[in-house]
């Protein structure tokens, strides 16, 4: 399996390993095209299911296939206070928060990509199916397992030390290859993939209710504001949930469209009460100077690119949709692409 590198071979690489398949290949394929490969595993959390001993036993058996170094980061303090709390505190605050997008900027490739640097790494990889030139992220060409929305709020200065190598893999066959490769690696291939978010082993209202009461029932509301059911507690609901509510008398589905965290309230509506034309977002990270641009936009990771008007003042972004979207919820991030580039992003915070 081989690589295209725009890169210089010969260089000292730092590669964030999980223990999955991914980051293995990834380790194996630097190291075959003439890195001087390292390895580093985040220890981000304290669970007790093993979940750290699993994967550092993978890792101890790539890193021995390889003949390569591996360190062990912990990063748990400052998971906890920039990803984990603003977890919670989002789902308590009434917005549906994107841990991974907050962990890709300030944990991996922030503290993660510091201590790359302090160890004499040129460059760190890592298991993510996207690109980068150095200068702007690109979709990944599995479009399936595309994560360049997760890395649009990453610092522009840390793009021209990051390295994709499964860029232009479809995972199936990253899969196949590393169940060839040796005993290790099949090891790994055999293994279920990883959760989404590392830290929720069920359902994320677990997570939450270690930190709030949030089995409070309360009323449902139209949105004139008239009651029309109950509901088991807002923090259960997200915009766009149609189901763990009653409404009297319903014989549509009925899809929440406001959380009101004060009052211990939803708002629900049938699907077009969902459309939105027009989005309001700050906390912005362009990779282009542009303050007036048309582009496309994902309000969601699994939503499809959605043709705009976008204007840009200070930090604040008016996104003017071309076509409406549905259930777009504050909190969750709009992601400006120009073709398969990158532009930019920000933080989703009231939509009309």
């Amino acid at each position: 399996m081989e690589q295209s590198e725009i890169l210089p071979l010969g260089k000292k690489v730092m590669v964030g390993m999980s223990g999955g398949i991914d980051s293995s290949v990834t380790a194996y394929m630097l190291q075959k095209d003439g890195y001087e490969v390292e390895g580093v595993y985040l220890k981000l959390h304290d669970r007790t299911d093993g979940y750290h001993e699993k994967n550092l036993e993978y890792i101890k058996d790539v890193a021995k296939f390889l003949d390569i170094k591996y360190h062990i980061l912990d990063l748990t303090d400052k998971f906890t206070s920039e990803v984990y709390d603003y977890f919670v505190d989002s789902y308590l605050e009434g917005t549906t928060p994107n841990p991974c997008v907050k962990c890709n900027r300030q944990i991996k490739f922030g503290a993660m990509l510091d201590f790359a640097k302090e160890h004499g790494a040129n460059y760190l990889a890592t298991g993510h199916y996207a690109k980068t030139d150095g200068i702007f992220f690109y979709e990944a060409d599995d479009k399936t397992k595309d994560q360049s929305y997760f890395l649009s709020q990453v610092s522009k200065d840390a793009l021209a030390f990051m390295m994709f190598p499964l860029s232009t893999y479809k995972k199936e066959d990253i899969v196949k290859f590393g169940a060839q490769l040796n005993s290790a690696y099949k090891k790994i291939t055999q293994k279920n993939e990883s959760q989404e978010i590392c830290f929720v082993e069920t359902v994320y209202t677990d997570v939450v209710k270690k930190h709030a009461k949030i089995d409070v029932p309360g009323n449902v509301l139209d949105e004139k504001g008239n009651i029309i059911g109950e509901h088991k507690g807002f923090a259960h609901y997200t915009i766009g949930k149609r189901r763990g509510f009653t409404v009297k008398g319903a014989h549509e589905p009925h899809f929440v469209t406001k959380l009101n965290p004060k009052n211990n309230t939803i708002v629900v509506g049938k699907k077009d009460a969902l459309e939105i034309n027009k989005v309001f977002a700050n906390n912005i990270n362009m990779f282009i100077d542009d303050k007036e641009f048309s582009c496309t936009v994902k309000l969601r990771y699994r939503s499809v690119s959605t043709p705009c008007d976008v204007k840009i003042k200070n930090d604040d972004v008016t996104i003017s949709l071309k076509e409406p979207a549905f259930g777009v919820a504050a909190g969750q991030l709009a992601v400006f692409y120009d073709g398969q580039k990158v532009v930019g992003s920000a933080w989703i915070k009231e939509t009309i």
